[in-house]
């Protein structure tokens, strides 16, 4: 038998080294064990929230690690801890520290406390923030806990891998080895009902990708049994029509006991070589796993299994299976002698002691670890409360909270931090140098403990956004007036000659260069594989960005128009939105999404959701240009960065005139910069997008009526207007109107939110500040529809003038 060595990958070995690795398998099949039974005592037991863990499926994922090559990339669920343990990326100590929330990078390399057990990632970025040698590696992308929710990402891991083997001119040896790399997915039975398990299976056919998929089968999901789950209880049995025969294209499917452990290492080996060397997607279905502590410590399996399944799964247990067999084994060799894995049981129950040991001891280490420091500064504060409380008139009350903190053998930074705060109340208007003490350690304890579970929401390194500077489109002395569309197909054809790693793909986006023609010609320019059509399928159109990024490709993943990027909403704020913040800085995906939205006449096109965006995808940039020369300028700066971001371009922008600039690819529209581009005296008015030419359409109508009104492009969303321009303006006119086609309490309420209480723009209004929206409703169809539906220009001219007629009656009289 052929067994993959941990130090050299697929190796043959000798009988005794395949003896040594088959019992290093079974300790780390123990210790993973002993770790799942620790780890939901110290839930119970209140040390840890939460344990949800990979019991019962141990034995299959050792198989799946020795096939694993540093350079692969895993996309997992969490119950896949014995893998990490496996590969050397997960020590007892570092499991039990993430069941602590211990936040700390070094102490719980996963995520520094952000995310809870089972939750697994690699480090992919150095100190600087900057890709590390992925090839050097093993690699696991960082889970995220929505069934199924990892599909998409495998799907754009495995692409990667194509891109690098069929476009020789982007190899990079940081990022892969000719396209010699597997995206390895696990997935629970259960999860595969989600959509997008079938979307992903679905693409990765069609693309014919490395991607090895797990179905962890244990014949539940939570409660609920298989029959309620799959059609015919078997993913396997219903994914057939999948199977490639003749080396037509389509999927290699295994089907394996979990169990099984020489069956599971042949079977995990043999897909494998295939999925590597052909770039072939393989399903393996492993059958007949148990749950031994139930789904998670929110519940016990004994509510819904029987007795007879309990029994079932005592004596299928895949470790006491793999302990049988290793006892059981024998084998004759040549000179006919008996060779086995052990003399004795007694090896055996070695193993499990020292095992047992070893993860107790990690237990206690980062238990300790994780509460030492909590103690001293506990201690910190005790120490200043009682000098406090010995000058305070509230001595009774600042020595019962002490006390109650001191009770607290066990505390959290929660403990600490809420009963310092809860003095200050007390001691608020007495004059004591104690006093200032205490509010400086609040001061202190917030400023330097906050970062610990804030920070890295955005990048922090030397491309970030904030840091890219605006360089204004230039023109020749005639320019031309073009469709905007020119423009954008003009500056993404100069893009693509810069940077040899730049891909976009989406509905329409290749053959045809999108429905609006922005992409036109490229494709055959650039070739089917920089600019490529899709299937309709948003969810992995995300997805397959996302795992691009994760390979330091530079994709932009097209979303045809907004109101469809609903469906792969979830894959973008689940997953892209909070990658760089659940990994503390370690893993980046810096995928731009094109899509086109507002304006357009009907219910499913017209509608402009930016608030829900807004809102969801905190951790990308939003941005909404005016124009096609704002948007070629957004897509030169990001990039340059390493931020994720969202572009919506302006639907019916397309075909509308603007003047041809001579410096593609160079000039930049700023990030978290509005541009005022019309002063007035009046009143300020923000819009953005498609709404923002309607207000200019009517300067002229307010003039005549001596309204004067200062216009501003918001530009960006998230993140808007770093340098507070607009409460400069709202200065100058003391009015603000807000005006969006999203609904009401949308987007138009998050920007008034962020002027008034973040600018604190309201010591400077004379007027209550306004916002006009769209309609509750989607648009209905037709001109009647929109002008019914949203903000028309009667709309707009009619509400400011309705804001200066409070302001001076006399003069504007009331028009109705």
């Amino acid at each position: 038998m052929n067994v993959k060595s941990s130090s050299t990958n697929l190796e043959p070995l000798s009988f005794n080294q395949f003896k040594k690795e088959v019992l290093q398998d079974y300790k780390i099949a123990i210790v993973s064990r002993e770790c799942s039974i620790l780890g939901r005592r110290e839930v119970l037991t209140g040390k840890a929230k939460f344990g949800i863990f990979g019991d019962g499926k141990e034995v299959p994922q050792l198989a799946m690690a020795k096939a694993f090559k540093k350079g692969d990339f895993r996309s997992g669920y969490y119950r896949d801890q014995t893998f990490m343990m496996a590969i050397g990326e997960l020590t007892p100590q570092q499991f039990f520290a993430g069941l602590y929330a211990h936040a700390n990078i070094k102490a719980d390399p996963m995520s520094g406390g952000r995310q809870m057990g089972g939750h697994f990632a690699t480090h992919s970025l150095d100190e600087n923030g900057h890709f590390k040698n992925l090839t050097e590696q093993y690699n696991s992308s960082g889970d995220i806990s929505p069934t199924a929710g990892q599909m998409p990402r495998m799907l754009g891991l495995a692409y990667a891998s194509k891109l690098f083997r069929k476009l020789p001119g982007i190899k990079n040896p940081k990022f892969s080895n000719n396209g010699n790399e597997i995206s390895w997915g696990t997935i629970g039975n259960a999860s595969t009902s989600e959509g997008v398990f079938f979307e992903t299976i679905n693409a990765a056919g069609v693309l014919q990708v490395p991607m090895i998929i797990s179905v962890w089968d244990d014949a539940y999901g939570i409660s609920v049994p298989a029959k309620y789950q799959t059609t015919k209880e078997n993913i396997s049995e219903i994914l057939k029509g999948f199977q490639r025969e003749n080396k037509a294209k389509g999927y290699e499917i295994f089907v394996v006991k979990g169990w099984d452990y020489p069956n599971l290492i042949d079977v995990y080996n043999k897909a494998s070589k295939i999925a590597r060397e052909e770039h072939v997607p393989i399903l393996i279905h492993v059958k007949d796993l148990t749950q031994p502590q139930g789904h998670s410590t929110s519940g016990s399996h004994e509510r819904y299994k029987n007795k007879e399944r309990l029994t079932w799964e005592k004596q299928n247990d895949c470790v006491v299976k793999m302990r049988d067999w290793i006892i059981e084994f024998n084998l004759k060799d040549e000179h006919n002698n008996t060779l086995t894995f052990i003399d004795s049981e007694e090896e055996l129950i070695k193993i499990e002691k020292d095992a047992k040991k070893e993860v107790s001891l990690a237990k206690r280490n980062a238990w300790n670890a994780f509460l030492n420091p909590i103690k001293e500064e506990k201690k910190l504060l005790i120490n200043i409360l009682e000098n406090l409380s010995l000058k305070s008139s509230n001595k009774a009350f600042i020595l019962k909270l002490k006390n109650d903190l001191s009770s607290i053998h066990e505390p959290s930074r929660k403990n600490i931090l809420a009963t310092a705060r809860k003095v200050i109340v007390y001691i608020r208007n007495e004059k004591l140098v104690e006093k200032t003490q205490l509010q400086n350690w609040v001061t202190n304890y917030i400023k330097t403990k906050q970062p610990n579970y804030s920070s890295h929401l955005y990048s922090q390194t030397d491309k970030k956004v904030s840091l890219s500077e605006e360089i204004l489109p230039t023109y020749h002395k005639n320019a031309e007036l073009v469709d905007a569309r020119i423009i954008i197909k003009d500056n993404f054809d100069t893009l693509f000659t810069k940077h040899n790693n730049v891909f976009i793909f989406g509905e329409d986006a290749g053959n045809i260069g999108d429905v609006n023609q922005g992409l036109v010609g490229l494709q055959e320019k650039y070739g089917k594989h920089r600019i490529s059509d899709t299937g309709i399928r948003e969810a992995t159109i995300i997805g397959q960005g996302i795992g691009m990024a994760l390979r330091g490709l530079r994709p932009i993943a097209e979303i045809q128009y907004l109101d469809y990027l609903l469906y792969g909403l979830q894959i973008l704020s689940d997953d892209l939105a909070t990658l760089h913040y659940r990994t503390a800085g370690k893993q980046k995906a810096p995928l731009i999404v094109r899509t086109r939205g507002h304006r357009l006449e009907g219910i499913w096109h017209s509608g402009s959701p930016m608030g829900a965006i807004v809102h969801l995808l905190r951790g990308m940039n939003i941005l909404v240009p005016r124009n096609m020369t704002k948007a070629a300028g957004f897509y030169t700066t990001l990039l340059e960065c390493d931020e994720p971001a969202l572009i919506v371009e302006n639907l019916n922008g397309y075909r509308l005139k603007e003047k041809l600039p001579n410096n593609f690819g160079e000039f930049k529209t700023p990030i978290g910069v509005v541009e005022t581009i019309k002063e007035g005296l009046d009143i300020t008015v923000l819009s953005y997008g498609s709404t923002l030419k309607i207000v200019e359409d009517i300067v002229n109508d307010l003039a005549q009526v001596e309204i004067d009104i200062e216009i501003i492009d918001a530009q960006s969303l998230l993140p808007f207007d770093n340098n507070m321009d607009v409460v400069k303006s709202i200065k100058k006119t003391n009015r603000l109107i807000i005006i969006d086609e999203d609904v009401p309490g949308g987007a138009s309420a998050y920007l008034l939110n962020e002027i008034l209480e973040k600018q604190n723009a309201y010591h400077y209004l004379d007027s209550k500040p306004v916002t006009l929206t769209a309609k509750d409703h989607r648009a209905a169809y037709g001109t009647d529809g929109d002008y019914f539906s949203k903000p028309n220009a009667e709309d707009i001219f009619e509400t400011i003038y309705n804001i200066m007629h409070e302001v001076n009656p006399t003069k504007y009289k009331k028009l109705y």
